[in-house]
């Protein structure tokens, strides 16, 4: 399989960050202090469950308080909006994360991702027992990851001799009446959740539900209401990263939240979850090098969430391979027959919407899928919104990727999104083809598949008449007596060899070179090669020549006079029957042809449906 742009830039950005040095590693969790500060893992997983990881993605450390937008959303599925609004509040504390930061009369934390807060969440989980209700934050933590999650028990222990703050918090908190006779059971459910194991990896699925509207998407388990992870989302957006989180909403953009472990995990709504973990914290407690490797990506990918797209959620339209559908060039049967054959090789992807980041992603990301079999590829963009610079920059990377993989990459496009001729002419490798005809990509399509497929076997641009289509099963008494009724002419590129409003009365035989059907303003409608006829409707029809035709190069042509075509009907009724039968079929298979791709582009399906 092709490599992909996006795991290239993830390799990339990791390499370039891998020497940063900022921050220092928690210590006041004795445990946490044993962190490796080189360990450095980036994990991005999209809603359609696909995953890019580079560094240490799979090393576990414990979530810490990146649990506690999961057990606020498991708070408000358990005891509804109201309950939980009685009991924290939503707004930003502009405290740090251990603060004791409560509201005045009331005591209530100010929001449910600093400690009260998130005491507080853990108060408000059902069960009938402490065990239980542990249980169902375990489970729920689970069913975000996609696996079963497990309690560091040493982590565990160490919070528990050691949160002397926290206890301080709890009993405050019970002070107020925030929270019942119980403030030991909470606060040990509590050190409990901070202390589950993670991966990078697992926080990227995490994150990436939340995205997916609580959904997961390898599962398909649903994790939490779609109206409660708005709610989850929202509080994540202003409070998550603690005294920083208006730097962050302002210069990184997505609902995130940190852990002091060194995770980082963020959301971008609709499109994609991403983790960092590097164990060294910066001085708001959040993991110095995943906050700029956050900040580099929202800037790189333009992930930031005000910066929404208006595509619909799959980019890609349809898609349609030369097997099914060619394109205006009608083909002699040897290269007919190889387009069915090996047509499937050559699609033409055809895009829609806004290409944003997450969307082109995944349009890159299916073709490179496919690569092993299918190696010529148009990408149609007439269709698309905007193209930003990081979607053009994706396709350009993916023309490279098809370069050094000697594969064959075209597009199209009517001249609305010159951002992608612009990043393919700053590359250094040849840039691939832009067409603003499809019709001349589809074709472009088809001659690069022949030329491999055929290659020196291809038909030649001559052909006699003996072996014209139209000639087909005549003897050779009957050849000669066609031939003396023909006459040969010869045209120069360019030249009209039919012009549209002459009388009907000429029966044409391409014998050499090419010859363009085009309405008088110019649209093709039809590239015939050696071998084929036009003109034929003046045998049914003597009306004015709706089209022209133009000699595509060098043309030489036989022509029949119909006035001598009508004649042969008592003269030799034999080779008139025949030249009407060879022009029928011709006919029928034209027809038959564009009744087949009328219907393979109305069942044309996306990449990636079955």
């Amino acid at each position: 399989m092709a490599r992909s742009p996006v795991q290239d830039y993830l390799e990339r950005l990791h390499a370039e960050y891998a020497g940063m040095r900022d921050g220092a590693v928690a210590d006041y969790i004795p445990p946490l202090a044993d962190a490796d500060p080189d360990a450095f893992g980036i994990c991005l997983a999209t809603t359609d469950g696909h995953l890019y990881e580079v560094g240490d993605t799979r090393v576990p450390f414990t979530i810490q308080s990146m649990s506690k937008p999961f057990t606020y959303g498991l708070a408000l599925a358990d005891r509804g909006r109201a309950a939980v609004a009685d009991k924290v509040g939503v707004e930003p504390s502009g405290d740090a994360f251990n603060s004791i930061s409560l509201a005045p009369g009331s005591g209530q934390p100010r929001n449910p991702m600093i400690n009260a807060g998130a005491i507080v969440s853990a108060s408000l989980v059902s069960g009938a027992t402490p065990d239980e209700r542990f249980a169902r934050v375990l489970e729920t933590y689970s069913r975000y990851a996609g696996r079963p999650l497990e309690v560091d028990e040493a982590v565990y222990a160490s919070e528990h001799d050691t949160g002397h703050r926290n206890r301080a918090i709890g009993h405050m908190l019970r002070s107020f009446g925030v929270l019942d006779a119980d403030v030991e059971g909470v606060l040990d459910r509590y050190f409990r959740q901070c202390s589950v194991l993670v991966d990078c990896r697992d926080i990227a699925l995490m994150a990436a539900t939340l995205a997916n509207g609580g959904e997961h998407p390898v599962t398909g388990e649903r994790a939490l209401a779609p109206e409660l992870v708005d709610s989850v989302l929202s509080v994540m957006t202003t409070c998550g990263m603690y005294d920083g989180a208006g730097a962050w909403v302002e210069g990184i953009g997505m609902p995130a939240k940190s852990g002091v472990a060194g995770g980082v995990l963020a959301v971008l709504p609709g499109e994609l979850g991403l983790a960092v973990f590097s164990p060294p914290l910066d001085v708001h407690g959040n993991s110095a090098r995943g906050v700029e490797v956050c900040r580099r990506m929202s800037g790189d990918l333009s992930l930031h969430f005000l910066h929404a797209p208006r595509s619909h959620r799959s980019a890609i339209r349809r898609r349609y391979d030369v097997a099914s559908v060619t394109s205006r060039r009608r083909r002699p049967p040897a290269e007919l027959d190889a387009l069915a054959t090996a047509g499937g090789r050559a699609q033409v992807v055809e895009l829609q919407g806004d290409l944003l980041f997450a969307a082109v992603e995944a349009v890159v990301r299916a073709i490179i899928g496919d690569a092993d079999e299918v190696d010529h590829v148009v990408v149609d963009l007439r269709g698309a919104g905007q193209v930003d610079a990081v979607a053009a920059s994706l396709l350009a990377d993916l023309s490279d990727v098809f370069a050094e993989e000697h594969l064959h990459l075209a597009f199209v496009d009517s001249g609305d999104h010159p951002e992608l001729g612009i990043e393919l002419a700053a590359r250094d490798a040849a840039s691939p083809p832009i067409f603003a005809d499809a019709d001349l990509a589809l074709e472009w399509l088809e001659e690069s598949l022949l030329d491999e497929v055929l290659g020196a076997d291809r038909p030649h641009d001559v052909v006699a008449l003996d072996g014209h289509g139209l000639c087909a099963g005549l003897d050779p008494e009957e050849l000669a007596r066609l031939e003396s009724l023909l006459q040969r002419r010869t045209f120069a590129s360019g030249d009209t060899v039919m012009h549209a409003g002459d009388a009907a009365d000429e029966l044409f035989l391409l014998l050499a070179g090419d010859v363009s059907i085009r309405l008088p303003g110019g649209v093709r409608l039809a590239t015939l090669t050696p071998g084929m006829a036009f003109g034929e409707l003046a045998v049914l029809d003597r009306a004015p020549r709706p089209v022209e035709a133009i000699a595509d190069g060098a043309v030489a042509v036989a022509v029949l006079d119909v006035g001598d075509f009508e004649a042969l009907r008592d003269d030799d009724p034999g080779l008139q029957a025949t030249l009407l039968r060879n022009m029928l079929a011709g006919a029928y298979r034209h027809i038959g042809r564009a009744t087949a791709e009328i219907a393979s582009l109305s069942g044309s399906h996306r990449i990636g449906s079955t």
